[in-house]
């Protein structure tokens, strides 16, 4: 965007006290100003089509349409916008699902004013900025070890069959506790060993049980 143009900022949060905070630091700012405000997901996906705004400050949790489903659909109106979540929360369960949607930044409500309008700046540069704290989850997300993926090529029932040879179940109890061939369970150990690029049934059945998938 043109330097000189204003950074248009749509405020979505179901704390009016927030969004009165938000708003009057962020009119002191050179550069941005604050075109609306939402306090919920589906008033906010109203007004991002209304205003079409350059930055969208998202709460995530919010009575009604949640900050998930309203960025994922304020991007469908308007894919240019940059989603900036600003929450408490720093759970996987909300952090992530969020990121998936379409989430530009992800900063948290201890921000201090001048990091969110600086944030809100590089967005309209199209510079991504994570809270310190959310960065370090990500980065031990996809630190993992590579073989953590490897058990998901397999299908359900070779999942049951790892998990019972990780039992030390021989291919006959693993056959009666399946109830199915005896072939068909070499069949499924075979491939499995394969997949998950082991020699034989012990490294299999360490595999499981470094990878939480036996007991």
């Amino acid at each position: 965007m043109d330097n000189n143009e204003l950074i248009k900022v749509l405020l979505v949060d179901d704390h009016e006290m927030v969004r009165i905070g938000l708003a009057a630091v962020l009119d002191t700012e050179d550069g941005i100003e604050v075109v609306g405000e939402a306090s919920n997901g589906t008033d906010g996906i109203r007004l991002a089509q209304e205003y079409n705004p350059d930055v969208v400050l998202m709460d995530l949790v919010m009575d009604g349409m949640d900050g998930i489903e309203a960025t994922r659909r304020v991007l469908e109106i308007n894919p240019q916008c940059k989603v900036i979540v600003l929450t408490s929360y720093l759970d996987d369960e909300k952090m992530y699902p969020v990121i998936e949607a379409g989430a530009f930044s992800y900063l948290l409500k201890t921000s201090r004013a001048s990091e969110i309008a600086d944030a809100i700046r590089a967005a309209a540069r199209g510079q991504s900025v994570l809270e310190s704290q959310v960065a370090s989850k990500m980065m031990s997300r996809f630190r993992a070890p590579a073989e953590r993926a490897l058990h998901e090529q397999l299908t359900e029932r070779e999942m049951d069959v790892l998990r019972l040879l990780a039992q030390g179940k021989s291919n006959q109890d693993i056959a009666d506790e399946l109830i199915i061939g005896i072939k068909t369970v070499k069949f499924h150990v075979t491939n499995l060993l394969a997949k998950l690029g082991v020699e034989d049934r012990t490294q299999a059945a360490i595999y499981a049980y470094k990878n939480g998938l036996a007991e």
